[in-house]
């Protein structure tokens, strides 16, 4: 464990708070999730959500009503979210668990969050003529299916950003929070590994959060990055994808006041080193009791991708990420 909070820390807590767990993808954020999730006070979501942070979700919203206000910008923040909440994230299963977001939230709880979003995001709504694809020219005759308007929102302008913080916070609180409560836990801990780039927002969204940045050797994240399906096939393709991740992540970290914020960072290697001793550290961080979790970290799972590259191959990934390595704590 390197990093945590100030003087936030000096008070006991009788339960967790909330959990965010960050990492850079393939860093070990889905295994410490699960640890995370058997604690008896702890309720993993059980997939990436997603809507928090991802285009068109609550952060993309949150600037568009406020600093970026204007009625075309606002209309595109609220379709592209209302898309993400009842589309994008309704029809998508997770390759691992089966589950859509409504599904592994509970879909009471879902919905009952994001029919209240409209009713406090909307100002008023409009049907807006669409001009017929032939006008101006009368052999050109619209045809019989084609919409004659478009719905259009007008969104709510707030002038205290705080006040529209407060309606997010709301619905992420009904939708985590509820499904901790029907699995009678307190407290809820969601992972999304870019949830590094977005520690602002997340604290700014649930204040007194802790965000867990889950840290592994950056080679063995580029060897696991060449592995899967989703990411770049090469190394200088996964590369281009992660260092900007690390250059934005130190970039942050170098000017970021974390005096009363709880941030904790922790290597994946050490927990596999001395996993007792280590969780019981890292419980404690969070507020929590110890608990012998089923899920651990072991360093066979760690160490498997030490002889993926050729020296050649490994020396180059150490000089690219020659600013990284050290900063992240690995010699």
């Amino acid at each position: 464990m390197r990093e945590r909070g100030g003087a936030a820390w000096l008070n006991v807590m009788s339960a967790p708070a909330p959990i965010f767990v960050a990492g850079t993808g393939r860093s070990g954020t889905s295994q410490l999730a699960n640890v995370l999730g058997e604690h008896p006070q702890i309720h993993r979501i059980p997939i990436e959500t997603r809507f928090i942070i991802d285009p068109g979700g609550l952060r993309d919203l949150a600037d568009a009503l406020t600093i970026r206000y204007d009625p075309i910008v606002g209309d595109d923040a609220l379709r592209r979210l209302s898309d993400l909440l009842t589309v994008r994230l309704v029809g998508r299963r997770d390759r691992d668990r089966g589950h859509t977001v409504p599904e592994a939230i509970g879909e009471r709880h879902y919905w009952d969050a994001v029919g209240r979003l409209w009713t406090e995001l909307v100002a008023s709504t409009f049907d807006e003529s669409v001009p017929a694809a032939g006008l101006g020219h009368a052999d050109w005759p619209a045809g019989p299916f084609e919409p004659q308007s478009h719905r259009r929102a007008i969104p709510r302008y707030f002038g205290d950003r705080r006040e529209l913080i407060e309606i997010l916070r709301r619905a992420v609180d009904t939708m985590f929070g509820g499904a901790a409560a029907d699995a009678g836990k307190p407290t809820w801990c969601e992972k999304t590994p870019f949830n590094l780039l977005c520690m602002d927002f997340l604290w700014e969204l649930v204040p007194e959060a802790t965000i867990v940045h889950i840290k592994r050797h950056p080679v063995a994240v580029v060897a696991s990055h060449v592995d899967q399906p989703w990411a770049p096939t090469t190394v200088d393709g996964a590369l281009a994808w992660l260092k900007p991740v690390y250059d934005r992540w130190l970039t942050w970290k170098t000017t970021a006041d974390l005096t009363e914020r709880r941030y904790v960072e922790v290597k994946a290697e050490d927990l596999a080193t001395d996993w007792p001793g280590q969780r019981r550290t890292l419980f404690e961080l969070l507020g929590a009791d110890d608990f012998a979790t089923r899920s651990t970290f072991q360093s066979h799972n760690l160490e498997h991708r030490n002889d993926q590259f050729d020296p050649g191959t490994r020396e180059y990934i150490e000089r690219t990420l020659d600013r990284v390595i050290p900063a992240m704590g690995y010699a």
